[in-house]
């Protein structure tokens, strides 16, 4: 609905009309008495949304509009909405004559869950546009389509279809429910498809890989591991699998050997190294929140202010080696761990879309603190990107069992952006280059202002609470673009530049995809 071009409005009015057949068969199927008052609520809104987007053709030139085609993103969503509407549903055996109530309600259901995320999906961006218009900004030209989806009255619409559905779908079984599941999931991506499939009539700032293609630009692409691609801290890891596979392994050791390597040693061990190193971490990042500063952002203040929690964490670090609590680990384990651990949702799958991208060329580097890289290299290989370049401290074996101790090489945030700067000096590739760093914790901070663009995944309290203290704002992904996008079509020099105290914070790994690489 929101149109990028005037040529859309035909498509856009298809579609409607359209929608306004599809909530009429549904209001026929529905059984439910006041499920069909909704239904036929529903439908009267989107009459009056259509005669809306009448007036807009012909205030907008209606010849134009009327002899734009229709594009083949626009055909294919309303052929499927068609053919949900009619029950010819993929995966779901013929509903025959439709001969009982409960036939009827099924298919209104599968009708409404078709139709609920383009009600949805219009609702959250007309509020999502609707507060990124500038107060002065009432000659806008689609402010008129924009006041119309963020107000009250459609927002109320979008939750009118949500609840219609919740009532039609009660008496459902599981696998009816996990088709109205498919159908929302397909309608949501053609529905993008629709959106993707306009005109763009000026130049635009995403997605991050077209720009750098048509500049001739390469991406280097960096991003931390434990938190900000994996679920869990792969610390917790290594330990347990330590506390449980290293006891079994010990039965030529004398007693005493067995008994500081038993399970339940191992596991008081950790337990007091956890403990200590949260409460002295809370105890680091305090002090440093003592030292005074004047709102201003400042790179070099704020590297001399981590320097101390480089210290702490090299101490910790010692900490864990002196206990003994790594020794024993076999290699094998720790691989088979790796390719079992679980990445945050759409991490993989960004990445492998990257790699596979050869017109974007890019290079992408895992710098993380993580004891061991083995580990990590286990979990991205059982998703198949071994061509990623790991960055990470690695255990010393013999033969193939761990010794306790680390060789060290990304310990602390000051190892992080030296490795960071390293990488960038060492690139051979000629072209110009634009850093992206994405990472959740106070150890990334320093390569996340350092980077072209720095993106925060997660919700670090202590990464926030000392970026702000320290002048760093943190800018929701979205609204930042949308003010990158004005000075790009208001003709200010546009680019990513480092070292701007300004950082963009992302709520998934799907935001990442679709800023670099589009939907």
């Amino acid at each position: 609905m929101f149109i990028s071009s005037k040529h859309s409005l035909k498509r856009e009015s298809r579609r409607i009309f359209d929608a306004s057949l599809w909530y009429e068969m549904a209001e026929d199927y529905a059984d439910d008495d006041d499920a069909r008052v909704s239904i036929s609520e529903l439908r009267k809104a989107v009459l009056r949304e259509l005669k809306m987007h009448d007036s807009f053709v012909q205030e907008w030139d209606s010849d134009l509009v009327k002899g734009c085609p229709l594009n083949s993103a626009t055909v294919r969503y309303t052929d499927f909405l068609l053919a949900t509407a009619s029950g010819k549903i993929e995966g779901v055996k013929g509903l025959g004559k439709l001969a009982t109530p409960f036939e009827k309600t099924k298919l209104a259901s599968y009708t409404l869950g078709a139709m609920t995320p383009c009600m949805r999906l219009y609702a959250y961006l007309g509020k999502e546009l609707q507060s990124l218009l500038d107060t002065d900004q009432k000659n806008h030209p689609y402010k008129r389509l924009i006041d119309n989806y963020s107000v009250d009255s459609f927002q109320q619409s979008a939750l009118r279809t949500e609840d219609t559905l919740d009532k039609l779908s009660a008496s459902l079984t599981t696998e009816e429910l996990e088709v109205i599941e498919k159908l929302y999931q397909q309608a949501m991506k053609l529905e993008t498809e629709f959106f993707v499939a306009q005109p763009q009539l000026q130049l635009t700032v995403v997605p991050l890989s077209k720009v750098l293609h048509s500049a001739g630009g390469h991406l280097m692409l960096f991003s931390d591991f434990d938190l900000t691609c994996s679920l869990v801290d792969s610390s917790a890891i290594l330990a347990e699998i330590a506390i449980i596979t290293v006891p079994r392994s010990d039965h030529n050791k004398s007693d005493d050997q067995i008994e500081r390597t038993s399970s339940a040693h191992l596991r008081n061990t950790w337990s007091f190294l956890s403990t200590q190193y949260t409460e002295e971490y809370e105890q680091c990042i305090e002090s440093i929140l003592k030292i005074e500063t004047d709102g201003k952002f400042s790179y070099a203040r704020l590297s001399k202010a981590l320097e101390l929690l480089s210290d702490f964490e090299k101490a910790a670090n010692a900490r864990v080696i002196v206990s003994g609590v790594l020794r024993g680990i076999n290699i094998e384990d720790i691989r088979k761990a790796g390719e079992r651990l679980i990445l945050h949702e759409g991490c993989a799958g960004f990445f492998q879309k990257v790699l596979h991208n050869e017109k974007l060329g890019a290079e992408v580097h895992v710098l993380s603190y993580c004891w061991c890289a083995d580990l990590i290299r286990a979990a991205f290989s059982s998703g198949g990107l071994h061509a990623l370049n790991i960055h990470a401290n690695e255990f010393v074996y013999n033969e193939s069992i761990s010794t306790g101790e680390i060789v060290k090489k990304v310990e602390t945030p000051i190892d992080k952006i030296q490795e960071f700067s390293q990488i960038l000096q060492n690139s051979n590739c000629e072209k110009k280059h634009v850093t992206v760093y994405i990472g959740d914790s106070l150890g990334d901070l320093l390569c996340l202002l350092k980077a072209d663009i720095g993106l925060v995944i997660g919700s670090s309290t202590s990464l926030r609470k000392l970026g702000t203290h320290s002048g760093v704002s943190f800018v929701p992904l979205f609204p930042g673009l949308v003010k990158k996008q004005k000075e790009h079509v208001e003709g200010s020099s546009f680019k990513w530049k480092g070292l701007s105290g300004v950082l963009y914070t992302v709520s998934s790994w799907a935001e990442i995809h679709a800023f670099i690489l589009g939907s």
